[in-house]
């Protein structure tokens, strides 16, 4: 590369069909030589954004049947209860308060008994719920609901399950491997195969009693309510019916007033008695029919794809549900829904709850049928934002998880423009989520300890990448609004952490077995760069410039350039960079002066051998060049020392690279200096390759050859450029007749082209001061009407080389209404 001959011998160019095929698609995408309104930002952007499967309608909340078959429980429980109640006062105001002398020793005590059984049924129904409600968060507790499910086990086997101890059930449970997901706990954690303490008391296994602490530990309470309540009612019914049956209260005497309605009064008693218990049962009953053997929570569950942990979810928020339309109005539970609940878990103080919480969330989030409408429900509160937001500082180990679901609760959320500017508002929130890039460790794994199928990192690594891969994101999908990039370019620390993620060593590069978590890293890394890069405005020259001074950006994208061949994305995003960069003076110096950029990416563009899904990088490197020798006479030095002259000259002739190669050769001529005059003289053996465009050729291609034969006019002299012209079989006249076409076609500024008119009007001007003939030539073909035409319509547009969005950069040094006198001076004269 250091001298032309080899260069020549090294970049050989060559055409492929394939590339002529997708011409149109490669050369008419929006660059920076041309404004970009905000609709084409737009388009760009999603373009560039996570592909997504189309998304699916949104399904009718699974929880509904629960919430249903809670109200339909409550409704018996109310009136069992509500029997209860009656049948209480009954004995109590008209048995024992009127007939207890004059009862029966049998009914006396029978009705106390009764009385007892059911004070006792309502106590352990009362307080049932309550121990439910925790077993949900223990081992056992989940446990306990799958014995008291399990019709296969008898009555006995029960009964010895709730005196086994603790580690008897802990070694059951361990061998129930079909739900060995459920027993995860947020405090079940392990270092080195001992568990980790815990400062305060697990409710599951708090002694109540001093003595035989494994009978009496909490976790067993819910499971032996459960019984009593059921012997109780069993036993009430054997009773009531007993009595029922035999109809034996006594005789009654003549005249004694005492007992006249002492049969109907015990008639109705055991009869409450009997329907309340019946009540009770038919609940047992009804609940035991849908949770056995229809397998409601099991249905639920997997309707709502909550993965492996997430029976513990379903279990809890239907003990919610119940336990609503139990203590209040029964259609209380009816107003509860799975997003909800999560949110009031993730908002609580219990580690437990809040992993609950942060569980369902992220479900809910993260699949494609509730995705919509829950991101919908916590995009609207900001309490919501700020608790996920806070999240993502724990650092806690026995948090990870819970750090982990909010941040790809937050991802999601981002991914959602109306939220992002929600989510960067919060006080913090960069700060928060700078905290999950973590880069002080070194993930590189050598080639050597890379496993031909996959590789196995420690679980550290793994939590870090997860975390890394997660904040990458969520700045990617925040920085597509303008003012966040700012807030990211302001946060202290945070671009030089996503720099170093752009950094990766030859041997991932070229490791043919790398993770694909270690290239999307990188990728990410480079994506955010790149937004953050190409913003416009005040805030995108001011995160340029910190970008640019960060010492190791331009060399993290050269050795990406120089090793990435098995990532063309990777290289493309990087010459995206280096482009977007040089939109500033001081970065294009940067850049220029790094060693081998320039080089690679000459490498990159004439690159005879790349494969068809590389021809984007081509593309890329070749815009970038182009950016680079705009207006900077140290880089069109720099790229004439590489040689590259007679490579750029054939690469006319090549469709892929014609309208690269003819930008960058025009900025050599008009930027490199007096200096260079004989580096550049080999260019015009390319003159009537450019003719030849110019008549034939339209658009951007048209544009820039025009642009290009402005300045090798000025190489040639009058016999050098009759040869040419001779070479191409064109004529003058033919040259001319095509520039005042483009006036006639372009009667207002265009946007794709909007330096086509001026370079029209420079080649237009070049020929009138080279020969007098070609003035009378364009005096008949009415150039002197279409240049007043375009002094009605000159705009700004027309006064810049480049643009960022709609703002023009780099103005040419003569205005196109500068031109236009020119040209109209020169008819005027002769």
């Amino acid at each position: 590369m250091e001298n032309g001959s080899n260069a020549a011998n090294e970049w050989t160019i060559s055409m492929q069909v394939s590339e002529l095929k997708k011409l149109k698609e490669t050369s008419s995408g929006p660059t920076i030589f041309a404004p970009q309104s905000s609709s084409i930002r737009k388009l760009e952007s999603s373009s560039n954004s996570d592909s997504a499967l189309p998304t699916r309608p949104a399904a009718c909340a699974p929880e509904k049947k629960l919430t249903v078959f809670a109200l339909r429980l409550a409704v018996l429980e109310k009136a069992a209860t509500g029997l209860g109640t009656l049948g209480f006062i009954w004995a109590t105001v008209v048995l024992l308060g009127g007939f207890a002398i004059t009862l029966d020793k049998n009914d006396f005590w029978l009705v106390t008994i009764i009385l007892l059984i059911e004070g006792t049924r309502i106590f352990s129904r009362s307080h049932e719920l309550e121990w439910q409600h925790q077993a949900t968060l223990s081992v056992a507790g989940i446990n306990s609901f799958r014995v008291l499910k399990t019709t296969s086990r008898s009555i006995v086997e029960h009964l010895k399950l709730v005196f086994k101890p603790f580690s008897a059930l802990r070694n059951r449970s361990q061998e129930d491997g079909d739900h060995a997901s459920d027993h995860k706990d947020v405090r079940d954690r392990y270092v080195d195969g001992q568990r980790m303490p815990s400062r305060t008391w697990t409710n599951s296994e708090v002694p109540l009693l001093p003595y035989a602490p494994w009978v009496f530990i909490s976790r067993n309470i819910s499971r032996l309510l459960y019984w009593l309540q059921l012997l109780s009612a069993t036993a009430c019914i054997v009773l009531s019916v007993m009595r029922l049956i035999k109809h034996n209260y006594g005789e009654v005497q003549k005249g004694d007033t005492d007992r006249r309605n002492r049969k109907a009064a015990l008639t109705i008693f055991y009869s409450l008695a009997l329907a309340e218990a019946l009540l009770f049962l038919l609940e047992k009953a009804y609940w035991e029919w849908n949770v056995i053997y229809c397998k409601l929570l099991e249905k639920v569950h997997k309707e709502c794809e909550l993965g492996s942990s997430g029976m513990v979810s379903v279990r809890r928020f239907f003990y919610d549900a119940y336990s609503k339309c139990v203590n209040g109005s029964i259609f209380d539970g009816l107003k509860m829904d799975m997003v909800t609940f999560a949110v009031d878990l993730l908002e609580s103080n219990s580690p437990d709850e809040q992993l609950i919480g942060a569980r369902l969330l992220r479900q809910f989030a993260t699949n494609e049928l509730f995705s919509d409408a829950t991101l919908q429900k916590i995009g609207i509160s900001i309490q919501v934002i700020e608790r996920l937001v806070e999240m993502l500082n724990w650092k806690d180990p026995l948090e990870e998880e819970i750090r982990r679901s909010a941040a790809e609760i937050l991802s999601k959320l981002a991914s959602k423009k109306q939220n992002t500017l929600m989510v960067a508002g919060i006080p913090g929130a960069m700060e928060s989520i700078s905290s999950l890039l973590q880069t002080s460790r070194n993930f590189t794994v050598a080639a050597d300890e890379v496993s031909e199928k996959n590789v196995m990192f420690d679980q550290d690594n793994y939590s870090f990448w997860t975390f890394n891969h997660l904040g990458l994101l969520i700045l990617k999908k925040l920085s597509r609004d303008h003012d966040n990039c700012g807030k990211i370019g302001n946060t202290r620390g945070l671009l030089p952490k996503i720099i170093e993620f752009t950094h990766a060593e030859e041997k991932l590069l070229k490791d043919p077995n790398v993770t694909p978590s270690q290239v999307l890293t990188v990728k990410r890394s480079l994506q955010l760069v790149k937004m953050l890069a190409s913003t416009t405005g005040a805030a995108g020259k001011h995160l340029r410039k910190e970008i640019s001074e960060i010492v190791f950006t331009i060399s993290n994208i050269r050795d990406i350039l120089r090793f990435g061949e098995r990532h063309p994305s990777l290289q493309r995003l990087g010459i995206e960079i280096l482009t977007s960069l040089a939109l500033e003076e001081e970065a294009t110096e940067k850049i220029g002066s790094t060693g081998g950029v320039l080089k690679e990416l000459f490498i990159l563009l004439f690159k005879h051998d790349a494969q068809q899904n590389q021809n984007h990088v081509r593309i890329a490197a070749g815009e970038a060049l182009g950016m680079l020798a705009l207006d900077s006479k140290a880089n069109c030095q720099r790229i004439l020392k590489l040689g590259v002259q007679e490579n750029l000259a054939k690469a006319l002739q090549v469709p892929l690279l014609r309208i690269s190669a003819a930008r960058i050769l025009r900025n050599l001529c008009a930027y490199a200096g007096k200096e260079s005059y004989n580096s550049l003289c080999g260019i015009t053996a390319a003159a009537p390759t450019v003719l030849k465009a110019i008549l034939s050729e339209e658009n951007k291609l048209q544009e820039v050859m025009v642009g290009l034969a402005v300045h090798i006019f000025k190489f040639l002299s009058l016999e050098e450029s009759s040869y040419v012209f001779h070479r191409a079989d064109i004529t003058e006249a033919d040259l001319a007749y095509t520039l005042v076409c483009i006036l006639k076609k372009h009667q207002y500024p265009p946007v794709r082209v909007p330096r086509i008119r001026r370079f029209a009007i420079g080649l237009a001007i070049s020929m009138m001061q080279e020969k007098e003939e070609n003035i009378c030539l364009f005096r008949e073909l009415g150039l002197k009407y279409e240049l007043h035409s375009v002094l009605e319509t000159t705009a700004e547009i027309e006064n810049f080389n480049i643009f960022s969005g709609t703002v023009g950069l780099s103005r040419h040094t003569t205005t196109i209404h500068s031109l236009v006198e020119t040209a109209l001076k020169l008819l005027r004269d002769k």
